[in-house]
């Protein structure tokens, strides 16, 4: 083993915290000599022991497609002090896809064409790399400034998985946004890239009418409906403004099948998103027979979900403090988020100006030598007791949303029933 570096001063200063994740911490970082801002995935080193394969997926990920294409979240550095290690992204400040539609004037078939069409290219683009990202939605796409022209950006690559087509590996772990999982993934037969394309297509069903297709009053009614596929283009008024082809697209997208499933070049020929003259339904008040403005139905639907997000998430939380209050599991649930709240919140307090970097490491550095470039600690084989780590935790992330989620689903439903009453429109679970 080569001897440790000196330590060398970090050449970024601490902003603003943006965000949590489950193991992270997101703040603002300003470069000292540029004054250019990023967006700052801080990890504390002690709570990734065990997990180490984690950070090192994601670094290998991102080391084949960052800076590769316009439309993905770029990795521009990474580096660790004593306490943490950084990975340093761009700042994105045009906000998530959805608040951005809705703060339109209006919005029409094309533009939610031109939008599928930009992350479908995108999504190309990275299975051409070997990548699956498993985690498409819209949370997860964002707009790189508040300019009318920004690139919308694919980000959160941490679920993201290598696939090598010579070894024809399939991957078993259950994982990804319950909603926007493919059928394949609840089966655990085996997943690969054309899980990418049911989420484009449950993205796209999102994007004209502002709900999802598999909705459901409790989990495990969702989880069923996506392995049988179970949806319709309802309610009526939803859909009478979306044209055939689109519907089409949306359907070949969500083929349960995942071996007769289009991939993302075949979609981007799709005529929906390869034609010359844009599809509509034209708008019956239109005197030269323009496209139906969608928005009124698209926002009424968006702001019901997002008003039952809350109600539920302040639901699980009661819940989850009455199930934690007794009995030796509570105790022990009770003190593992303690730590992790714990460790994060001492990632956080670190001070970048003040700290030294003990290992920068290298960007463009093989793939094949990636195992020299991630920290001491952090090295590890990525061992059968690893991927078996990680199958447990996601396991047991969706088992724990079907325990609480009849309860929550119910109490939600009456919260959003007492705000807004949207007529036959199916409620999100």
């Amino acid at each position: 083993m080569s001897p440790a570096p000196a330590t060398v001063p970090c050449q970024y200063r601490t902003g603003k915290t943006l965000g949590s994740g489950t193991y992270a911490v997101v703040k603002e970082a300003i470069h000292i000599k540029t004054g250019d801002y990023y967006a700052c995935k801080v990890i504390n080193k002690k709570l990734m022991e065990g997990r180490e394969f984690m950070v090192r997926n994601e670094i290998a990920v991102l080391k084949r497609i960052s800076s590769g294409h316009r439309n993905i979240v770029t990795l521009h550095d990474y580096f660790e002090t004593t306490h943490n290690l950084y990975l340093c992204f761009d700042l994105c400040t045009g906000g998530e896809l959805f608040d951005r539609i809705c703060a339109k004037g209006n919005y029409y078939e094309g533009d939610a064409a031109d939008l599928v069409r930009t992350i479908m290219a995108t999504v190309k683009y990275i299975h051409d790399c070997g990548i699956v990202h498993r985690d498409l939605k819209p949370e997860n796409l964002l707009f790189k400034t508040s300019a009318e022209d920004a690139d919308i950006m694919i980000a959160d690559f941490g679920l993201s998985r290598v696939m090598e087509e010579q070894k024809l590996n399939l991957l078993t772990e259950i994982c990804g946004t319950p909603g926007y999982m493919a059928p394949e993934i609840f089966k655990k037969t085996g997943h690969s890239k054309p899980v990418d394309i049911w989420a484009m297509g449950v993205i796209t069903y999102f994007l004209l009418a502002g709900y999802t297709p598999f909705d459901r009053d409790t989990p495990h009614q969702e989880m069923e409906a996506i392995i049988s596929g179970n949806y319709k283009f309802e309610p009526e008024e939803y859909w009478a403004n979306v044209s055939d082809t689109a519907k089409d697209f949306v359907r070949e997208c969500l083929t349960i099948d995942p071996g007769s499933r289009p991939t993302a070049e075949e979609m981007l020929k799709h005529k929906w998103l390869d034609s010359d003259t844009p599809h509509f339904v034209p708008d019956p008040e239109s005197l030269v027979g323009g496209p139906t403005d969608l928005l009124p139905h698209v926002k009424k639907a968006f702001n019901a979900r997002r008003l039952w997000r809350k109600a539920a998430l302040s639901i699980k939380a009661m819940n989850r403090m009455s199930a934690l209050a007794g009995g030796p599991l509570g105790s022990n649930i009770t003190a593992i988020n303690e730590n992790l709240r714990a460790m994060k919140e001492e990632s956080e307090k670190e001070r970048m100006e003040e700290s030294s970097i003990t290992h920068h490491h290298h960007l463009h550095q093989p793939d094949d030598s990636l195992n020299d470039d991630v920290p001491d600690n952090m090295r590890s084989a990525e061992s059968k007791q690893e991927r078996d780590a990680l199958k447990g935790h996601d396991d047991i992330h969706v088992e724990e949303r079907a325990k609480t989620g009849e309860v929550e689903s119910k109490l939600a439903s009456m919260h959003l029933k007492e705000k807004e009453k949207i007529s036959g429109l199916p409620e999100e679970t």
